[in-house]
């Protein structure tokens, strides 16, 4: 029997972690020019950080929230650099940050040609609204995982925290998918 060969690229990271140090975001807003802060808004201070490319939430607790790395290796970039940027404003961070991934969004495809209508009646856990959004949502029993799936076999996961949670259930759609046939 033929293997599927699916081809997915991790497109967004979302972690936390704390850097166990009380952050003061007034005076970071002020000496930096990355970073925007609306306290009467919201209580935490965006940093934006060009390489890589991702975006973190600082707040005055030293907790932290990052955005948009592609990569591990990327996210822990971005906590190195806003490290560096805690020190121009004398601010020392002596421990190594525990990152906790959040959230992995993934797309790719899964090379089969898919009917929605049909995989929105013989799947349980599916949200289909062909007039609203052209894809359907199906939420994978038994796993974080939650996948947009399109007719041409373009998927999105969300909701995996891990490389090896994401390819299980990118496995495990593709047998369900596969039963159906």
């Amino acid at each position: 029997m033929a293997r599927n060969k699916s081809k997915i690229k991790i497109q967004n990271i979302v972690v936390s972690t704390s850097l166990e140090h009380d952050i003061p975001l007034i005076k970071l807003a002020e000496v930096l020019p990355n970073t925007e802060y609306n306290p009467e808004q919201f209580p935490g201070l965006v940093m934006r950080i060009k390489t890589p490319k991702t975006s973190a939430l600082i707040f005055s607790s030293g907790k932290v929230v990052c955005t948009g790395a592609k990569s591990i290796s990327k996210v822990k970039e971005s906590i190195g650099k806003i490290i560096e940027n805690l020190r121009k404003i004398r601010i020392k961070i002596k421990i190594k940050p525990k990152i906790n991934i959040q959230n992995m969004v993934a797309s790719g495809t899964i090379n089969m040609d898919l009917n929605l209508n049909s995989l929105a009646m013989k799947l349980e856990n599916t949200e289909y609204e062909p007039e609203q959004f052209p894809g359907l949502v199906y939420k994978l029993p038994g796993t974080r995982a939650t996948f947009l799936l399109f007719s041409n076999g373009k998927i999105v996961c969300t909701g995996t925290r891990s490389e090896t949670k994401l390819r299980e259930a990118v496995a495990k759609l593709i047998t369900n998918l596969r039963k159906l046939k």
